[in-house]
């Protein structure tokens, strides 16, 4: 294949004559070589002069959000639910569009809808207390939740009262007269 430039007397050609991608020098002189490019910082002080305004302070606070994702884990479920609501909401709110986006679903196990008051909303299923219901979800610092169902207080002190510690059952033991294991005299702290 025959060189696109000839070479003369057996001397190769020059290094400006020879290809740009070879050397990565290009022929040109570098004044040529310089790029024209735009001002990227404007000059505020002819801006100014020109009329141009600068943004209020109205439009350079953050804009508020309007719709909050939201992952929350309902108690014996697989997997989470994803809500999208308003953060201006309350707790409560969030509870029945939980309940109802689960609901929608199919999920399993199945749960009513028909009383949203029957559930709480806890930051993890670690968290033993709940969260109030009139508390706005903006204020809350959290986008995952735990979602259960509330443990009804009447039967939880009707099964107390029931049933004694076991170191009531002991006290009423030795009161009783029975003969005390060996064990249960070196715990004299249980009485």
């Amino acid at each position: 294949m025959p060189s696109p430039k000839p070479i003369r007397n057996g001397i190769f050609p020059k290094v400006s004559e020879r290809s740009m991608s070879f050397t990565g020098k290009s022929g040109a002189s570098p004044a040529t070589e310089k790029l024209r490019r735009p001002k990227t910082v404007p000059d505020l002080r002819s801006a100014a002069r020109n009329g141009v305004v600068s943004p209020t302070s109205e439009e350079m606070k953050p804009k508020k959000l309007t719709k909050v994702l939201l992952n929350v884990t309902i108690q014996g479920s697989v997997g989470i639910v994803h809500v999208i609501i308003n953060p201006e909401l309350t707790v409560k709110d969030l509870i029945s569009a939980t309940v109802k986006q689960y609901v929608k679903e199919g999920r399993r196990p199945m749960i009513s809808c028909s009383n949203f008051d029957d559930f709480d909303l806890h930051y993890s299923q670690f968290s033993l207390e709940s969260l109030e219901r009139e508390e706005k979800i903006a204020e809350l610092g959290s986008r995952n939740f735990f979602l259960c169902k509330k443990k009804q207080e009447v039967a939880e002190t009707a099964a107390s009262s029931s049933m004694s510690s076991c170191s009531k059952q002991a006290e009423k033991a030795a009161q009783l007269g029975s003969p005390c294991p060996p064990w249960l005299k070196f715990m004299s702290f249980l009485f």
